[in-house]
């Protein structure tokens, strides 16, 4: 349908300026109601939409500051993949201590969703020590000797609790103020192990030095996994250690 799908949002609506929302989706600032909002549209499915929305709501009712679903005006939290979403003002994070408040806000979302189900048709960093596809993973694409490196990275994180990970902190998706910090675009969001948030910037998190490199290796695996073959993937997977 489009961005005809908006007018499930009433009739007091109107798309307003094109925002930076990654490559998947189309993202825009809109007005709905009076209010200024994001609008997201892309090709997820409902069920993976069911899952990120209802995270959200969830979250924002425990208290974190996220982008809240504005459900449509029979009350669903989104349509035709279109999601409405509160708008949220701040900055990115600039100094240690910012970052050091955004370690906590991560933690805060690992306590918070310790045993929730699997994003729909997603696989974990250990789930794929296993398994070869999972959403945009495809390790059959990636060179032998790269996907060995790869697991041998995330067997590292065998044993640990799972919970939802944000899957991609960076300074961009971050929104801070003095009071808050507000964590946006959860596309990436899924279950795995928290470690794959914690290799921040200054090592803000707090990690012993053991804990940091399984972390960054993780996280470096991971992310030369879910984009590869791009420039950026083949950097990630550089640094990842041979077997």
């Amino acid at each position: 349908m489009g961005w005809e799908a908006l007018a499930q949002w009433g009739e007091d609506v109107a798309r307003l300026e094109r925002l930076a929302g990654g490559v998947a989706n189309d993202v825009w600032s809109v007005r709905v109601r009076g209010q200024l909002a994001v609008g997201r549209l892309g090709g997820r499915s409902d069920a993976d939409l069911a899952w990120e929305t209802e995270l959200l709501v969830y979250l924002d009712g425990a208290g974190m500051t996220v982008p809240v679903p504005i459900p449509t005006v029979d009350g669903r939290l989104f349509a035709d993949g279109l999601v409405v979403m509160t708008y949220l003002e701040g900055g990115p994070p600039e100094t240690p201590a910012d970052w050091r408040r955004v370690a906590g806000t991560l933690r805060e979302l690992h306590r918070l969703t310790q045993g929730w189900p699997q994003r729909p048709g997603w696989k974990s960093s250990t789930d794929l020590l296993h398994a070869d596809t999972g959403t945009k993973i495809d390790l059959g694409a990636m060179p032998p000797e790269g996907v060995a490196r790869c697991r041998a990275a995330w067997a590292r994180l065998s044993g640990r609790q799972p919970c939802v990970v944000h899957g991609d902190p960076n300074p961009g998706n971050v929104r801070m103020t003095a009071d808050r910090v507000a964590l946006i675009d959860w596309d990436e969001a899924h279950v795995d192990v928290p470690d794959l948030d914690l290799a921040l910037p200054d090592n803000a998190a707090g990690l012993d030095d053991g804990a940091y490199d399984v972390a960054a290796q993780a996280s470096a695996a991971w992310e030369a996994a879910v984009c590869w073959d791009d420039e950026y993937s083949v950097k990630r997977l550089a640094e990842v250690r041979a077997v």
